[in-house]
C-alpha cells in the first residue's frame, strides 16, 4: 500500500527520513487532496534510476531491430567488448 502525507508533514524532517529508509518505498505528498511530491530516500532513487537505464537500453534496442539493426551472436558481442575496453 503507499505511503501517503499531507504537505503539513514535510515539517518532520527525520521522521519522514526515517520512514522513508525504513520503508524503501517512495513517500507521496499531497497538496488540498492531490499528489504534489514524491519523497524516497537516495538509495531507492538510485535503484530507480538504474532499472530505468536498463528499461532504457532494452527499448533502444529492440527499436532498433524493428528498425532492420543486425543481431550478432552473444560470444561476437563479448568478443566486441573485450576488444573495445580490454585491447
Amino acid at each position: 500500500m503507499p505511503l501517503i502525507l499531507p504537505i503539513r508533514d514535510l515539517r518532520k524532517t527525520a521522521e519522514i527520513s526515517e520512514l522513508a529508509h525504513k520503508e524503501q518505498q517512495p513517500i507521496f505528498i499531497t497538496k488540498n487532496g492531490y499528489s504534489d511530491l514524491v519523497v524516497m530516500s537516495a538509495e531507492l532513487y538510485d535503484k530507480f534510476a538504474r532499472e530505468n537505464r536498463i528499461d532504457q537500453a532494452i527499448y533502444e534496442a529492440e527499436k532498433e531491430l524493428a528498425e532492420g539493426g543486425e543481431s550478432i551472436e552473444l560470444n561476437d558481442a563479448f568478443e566486441r567488448l573485450n576488444k573495445k575496453y580490454y585491447g
